[in-house]
């Protein structure tokens, strides 16, 4: 399963916003990678690396490096919608976007013990993909990454997704960290956020990885309490 005793903090990589003034894509890696190393001693869970336009023959070996420097810590390496880098580059799993192919299609790929997980965005897809090791749901506040005018479900559309899943639930979209406390009081298994990690003074709210992981631990506890 994707998530502990302690609700989950679940890392979304986008390496533009992590290294905005790399010239090259080697740079950029760099960075990210520097990036991902600090969360990785912070102890964040998982680490999904979401780089849609980054071709299999970049992607693949930037996950195995990041697979090897997590190998013996609590962090998990999910591969963005493409299963069959995750295979090759031996990650924990693959997340597949809220349009990708059936999670039993994708099983046949990706065996167990290979994570699936799968964006949702309304409780009626949480029926839909129980078969899922869990569901990443939003945009549940506004900000983050997401344009001003993305449409946003609330807590109460959580709430609803929570109640249909058989699998954990994880809230994405605008998340701080008193947000935090009230996703895991609302029921959701822990957060997943870019913006938040981002280094400090990169974006409003961005508090750097070690900041933000601390602050995220502290506030889903107090959620915890309050359920």
């Amino acid at each position: 399963m994707i998530t502990r005793p302690r609700p989950c903090v679940y890392l979304v990589t986008a390496r533009a916003l992590v290294a905005p003034d790399a010239r090259t894509l080697a740079g950029q890696l760099h960075f990210l990678g520097r990036w991902l190393d600090d969360a990785v001693a912070a102890g964040v869970d998982v680490i999904q690396v979401r780089e849609r336009d980054l071709p299999p023959a970049a992607l693949r070996p930037f996950v195995s490096e990041l697979v090897a420097r997590t190998r013996g810590t609590s962090t998990r390496v999910l591969v963005n919608d493409r299963s069959d880098v995750a295979v090759a580059a031996r990650a924990d799993g693959v997340h597949l976007r809220s349009d990708g192919p059936p999670v039993s299609r994708v099983r046949t790929l990706a065996p167990p013990p290979l994570l699936i997980g799968r964006s949702i965005h309304t409780a009626a897809e949480a029926l839909t993909h129980r078969g899922a090791d869990y569901l990443i749901f939003g945009t549940v506040f506004a900000g983050g990454s997401k344009p001003a005018d993305a449409p946003v479900t609330g807590l109460d559309g959580l709430r609803a997704a929570v109640a249909a899943a058989r699998t954990p639930v994880i809230a994405i979209g605008g998340i701080t960290p008193e947000r935090a406390r009230d996703v895991v009081a609302a029921g959701g298994a822990g957060v997943a956020a870019i913006t938040l990690f981002l280094p400090e003074g990169r974006s409003p709210g961005a508090l750097g990885p070690s900041r933000a992981i601390e602050a995220l631990r502290a506030a889903m506890d107090e959620g915890q309490k309050q359920r």
